[in-house]
């Protein structure tokens, strides 16, 4: 019965916290509604100004003008809320952990919502120029450039998506060696691997110069040192959960 009654408290505690998200989210989506043509022509900017004058994005769906910056407005409404979402799960889970426990998983939530920030910026503002430049001025002669908006809205996120993962090597390395996974001298040791897989990603991810890729694998690779360093910060917690188990 004591269990039961937990789990029903726990349950409308949850409940509570997720309305409460719901809530932050649909009125962030809201506001930003009112502006959703400009957010998405803020969105096409990077390719824009690379297009000719006389000619811009396409839309080959007759409801795509309207569902498109849509869907990119309810997507940029979650990613503004995530601050939100994630103090709500921390204060959820908060009292089930222990205190070194806590001063690690904070500090480990709030950097990860600013990597993934700081890797969407750096799609944006690094990557998207140099890859459209590109990409419109690598068109054979007699063909027009002219995406599709719903086309480019799910290419762009996707671009979004993969560098705000990467800008999380710093983190995943931190757990990794705060579980056990691995350790700090392991992972210098395979740094050179390290570097040359960043190159890799940034041939895959880049336009093929060696300019650009560079431009993607040094910060990459300034990421995983990074995650070396910040780690030895939190070793004492890794001792300390094996000393417990």
């Amino acid at each position: 019965m004591k269990n039961n009654a937990e789990l029903v408290k726990y349950a409308i505690e949850l409940r509570k916290r997720l309305f409460k998200c719901l809530f932050v989210l649909f009125i962030i989506f809201g506001i930003l509604f009112c502006f959703a043509n400009p957010l998405y022509t803020l969105l096409a900017q990077p390719l824009l100004k690379h297009l000719p004058t006389s000619h811009g994005l396409i839309a080959i769906n007759m409801v795509a003008p309207f569902f498109v910056p849509f869907e990119l407005t309810f997507v940029t409404a979650i990613l503004l809320s995530m601050p939100f979402f994630l103090y709500q799960l921390w204060a959820f889970i908060a009292p089930a952990l222990y205190q070194n426990e806590r001063r690690l998983i904070w500090p480990l939530l709030f950097m990860s919502t600013l990597l993934f920030y700081t890797g969407i910026a750096f799609a944006y503002f690094i990557i998207f120029p140099i890859l459209f430049a590109f990409l419109t001025h690598s068109a054979p002669h007699g063909v027009m450039l002219s995406p599709d908006m719903s086309q480019y809205l799910e290419f762009t996120l996707k671009l979004f998506l993969i560098f705000g993962v990467l800008f999380e090597v710093p983190v995943i390395t931190i757990l990794l060696i705060w579980m056990g996974v691995t350790s700090r001298e392991k992972l210098i040791k395979i740094r050179p691997y390290a570097i040359v897989g960043a190159f890799v990603i940034g041939m895959l991810l880049a336009p093929p110069d060696v300019m650009s890729q560079t431009l993607v694998a040094v910060p990459l690779w300034i990421l995983f040192e990074a995650g070396i360093f910040l780690s030895q910060f939190f070793i004492k917690e890794t001792a300390w959960k094996k000393k417990k188990t």
